[in-house]
């Protein structure tokens, strides 16, 4: 049996590409040296996005959002992000999304922290894992979380926070971390998830960074910072694996991102290759450049028909720690290549800024390090064979 794409989000494929032709790429070109959008512009696609019935789109429709599936999600990321407007924590508008911590969360903190990030209210902020020497590694994690009766002392330090979707360090009001409160079990049972306030005694944000790709981020300090039990999200001992379940939805967000950037490149190299002359020839008719446009073409396909499964294996409710692993991999170092090759394909045309091919390749090559590096990635996936 062929696999197909419902009729429904084709539609919401084509609405996508429809925005991204129509409203994104022009914006891209106005704003080709902007790294970021500016504030006004980012609040005019939020409008635009919501009027489009286009807001919230993955959160269920019992929580009032559109219920859009990981497949419906994975064909709205590829197209939104083959116009690039800065790093992919860029929203585009796309937002009233929460991590899927807060998914956890009981009936009160939903009241709080929940449905105000769905209808707008609110900022959904930042996810704390990783930190100066914990990153991949939960069991060297150094922030703990001691309970105090009514409250938790937190003190450590949290590096590289950016928001998932959208905004940044400057309008985060609150957001989730992930504390030591257990030395002895740490990843096995002994690291608790908690909501952190903007305005939590104890609790700052740190020192800036702007990378190379354009998203900033930023440390958070906690020193006897009083997070108070009502902030815990599950049970102690429960936060490993519930950030594992938002790591794992970021992946597959990730490797769409990579597929529509690698796909705008290799159209871009494509119609240069038509147009390009030299000798009398255009250079499409040179096996050097057919070569390099396949070799694109192929891995495109596989990273999204690989892309397509994943997102399924998710939709029906099944385990894809193992193609979340396979897809964070193979589409980080996929769309590098292809963009060396676009580059290559358009000669000195491809340096320089009036392309978009150099913003795009600062871009992805954080795609290599975030949610879990390739080394890591490949860690995860020999020991899962190997244990199988």
């Amino acid at each position: 049996m062929d696999f197909t794409i419902p009729e429904e989000m084709k539609m919401l494929q084509l609405t996508a590409r429809r925005f991204t032709n129509e409203v994104l790429m022009p914006l891209e070109r106005e704003y080709v040296t902007h790294d970021l959008l500016p504030f006004e512009v980012e609040k005019d696609l939020e409008e635009r996005v919501k009027a489009m019935g286009m807001w919230a789109l993955s959160v269920p429709s019992e929580f009032g959002g559109g219920g859009v599936g990981p497949l419906g999600m994975w064909l709205l990321e590829e197209e939104v992000n083959r116009a690039l407007l800065g790093d992919r924590h860029q929203s585009r508008g796309f937002e009233g999304e929460p991590l899927s911590l807060y998914y956890e969360c009981n009936d009160e903190q939903k009241q709080k922290y929940f449905y105000p990030i769905i209808r707008g209210e609110k900022n959904s902020g930042f996810f704390g894992q990783t930190e100066p020497n914990a990153g991949s590694d939960p069991a060297s994690m150094e922030t703990t979380a001691v309970r105090q009766g009514d409250h938790y002392t937190i003190n450590g330090q949290k590096a590289f926070m950016c928001s998932p979707w959208g905004g940044t360090h400057v309008d985060w009001e609150y957001g989730c971390i992930l504390a030591v409160t257990d030395k002895e079990k740490r990843g096995r049972g002994g690291i608790t998830a908690f909501i952190v306030d903007r305005d939590t005694p104890g609790f700052k944000i740190g020192r800036s960074y702007e990378t190379i790709g354009g998203c900033i981020t930023c440390d958070l300090h906690f020193e006897d910072a009083r997070v108070p039990v009502e902030n815990r999200i599950g049970e102690e001992g429960q936060g490993f694996i519930l950030g594992q379940k938002w790591l794992q939805a970021t992946r597959l967000s990730s490797a769409a991102s990579a597929v529509g950037i690698a796909d705008r490149a290799l159209e871009m190299s494509a119609r240069h290759a038509k147009g390009r002359f030299t000798f009398g020839q255009p250079i499409a008719s040179r096996q050097a450049i057919q070569w390099m446009l396949a070799d694109s073409a192929v891995e495109i396909h596989a990273c999204r028909v690989m892309g397509y499964h994943g997102s399924w294996k998710a939709e029906v409710g099944r385990d894809i720690r193992q193609e979340s692993a396979y897809l964070r991999l193979y589409s980080a170092e996929m769309v590098g290549r292809v963009l060396d090759r676009a580059i290559q394909v358009h000669g000195a045309y491809g340096t320089t800024k009036d392309l978009p091919l150099g913003k795009m390749w600062r871009s992805v090559r954080h795609m290599r390090l975030g949610h879990g590096t390739a080394e890591i990635q490949r860690f995860i996936i020999a020991r899962n064979l190997l244990r199988d």
